[in-house]
């Protein structure tokens, strides 16, 4: 085991700065993200189609190949981290909102829906003055 680590050793400290990485992105940057969502954003049934924007069609393309090859590593690195320090779990859900996948939008809503998460999110809201997310 001890040689798996020396022979890795610079791939277990990339994965040590990205777990810290997740750490400061758990603790400010998903609430700010959570208490900032439309308090409907979750009262459809399907989520319109979202446009890339008003760039030409290359970048677009180009985009969205780059934002899911980041999301596939995170989901890899979360995977590797439910064995290895650091935030697998966080990591993993991170990926998962970058990669563009069939039925993602309800595997979102179902995860909200839980109430270990609804209810944490929606104190969150209420302590900035946000409205609860409306289903």
């Amino acid at each position: 085991m001890i040689d798996l680590f020396l022979e890795y050793q610079h791939l277990f400290w990339w994965m040590a700065a990205a777990s810290m990485v997740m750490l400061v992105a758990g603790v400010f940057i998903v609430p700010w993200i959570v208490v900032r969502l439309p308090a409907t954003y979750f009262a459809h049934r399907h989520r319109d189609e979202r446009v890339v924007g008003r760039r030409h069609p290359v970048v677009g393309a180009a985009i969205l190949v780059v934002k899911n090859a980041v999301g596939l590593v995170l989901v890899l690195a979360g995977i590797a981290m439910l064995v290895l320090p650091g935030q697998g779990i966080l990591t993993i859900l991170v990926g998962l909102t970058l990669l563009n996948f069939p039925g993602k939008y309800r595997l979102e809503r179902w995860i909200v829906t839980r109430p270990a998460v609804l209810e944490p999110i929606n104190w969150l809201r209420r302590r900035r003055g946000r409205p609860p997310l409306a289903f």
